[in-house]
């Protein structure tokens, strides 16, 4: 899920600063809001179906942290992302789409799990602009519930997005993951210690 709003469009001769700001030799035209694909990489009208994901246009990044009963976390591994190899569930929120319900989805679609409610937010995480990813991200990381031994071992992966399921106390994913993913799933698990929601805007960084 690769995509984020923006407010102006440009002509192919325009270029984008690292906030995808236009710069002052292009010639913009306001048509609504269009979106970044990193899939395409380009810029498209997210009120337009997207031929590749065979939906709308996605508005920004959701996480759900889900914890098990015996204060570990559940973590998933990705095929499609060697630089972040293990990572909570979550995805971006679709065209329209709450927080709270977007992590609900992708919890669903990624384990076969439904989160429980309500709400309760642990972290906003804000992630830079990169290279190959030339916009910020902002993630709102949720807290999933708990899980019982039954609910981990009926996990259900989509082998499209992860071969494995690891359920670890903390001090284990540090060895596991680059240190900004570690300095994030700290973060969260203290707010959820704490009761006192978190705010992390060096991720990213590196």
């Amino acid at each position: 899920m690769d995509h984020v709003p923006c407010q102006y469009q440009v002509r192919r001769t325009g270029r984008f600063t690292s906030h995808a700001n236009v710069v002052s030799d292009a010639r913009l035209w306001r048509q609504g809001p269009v979106c970044w694909s990193a899939s395409k990489r380009s810029w498209i009208d997210p009120r337009q179906p997207d031929a590749d994901q065979g939906k709308r246009a996605d508005a920004g990044p959701v996480g759900c942290c889900i914890q098990c009963n015996t204060s570990c976390s559940l973590q998933l591994h990705s095929v499609y992302s060697p630089g972040h190899p293990w990572h909570m569930i979550g995805g971006a929120m679709d065209l329209g789409e709450r927080p709270w319900d977007a992590g609900v989805r992708e919890c669903r679609e990624e384990t076969g799990l439904t989160a429980a409610g309500p709400p309760r937010l642990l972290a906003t995480v804000f992630g830079q602009p990169r290279a190959q990813r030339p916009y910020s991200t902002l993630q709102l990381i949720f807290d999933g519930g708990r899980l019982t031994d039954e609910q981990i071992r009926g996990i259900t992966l989509n082998p499209r997005e992860h071969d494995e399921a690891r359920v670890l106390p903390l001090a284990e994913w540090e060895a596991l993951m680059p240190a900004r993913d570690f300095v994030r799933l700290r973060a969260v698990e203290e707010a959820r210690r704490t009761g006192v929601a978190a705010y992390v805007d060096t991720w990213g960084n590196a």
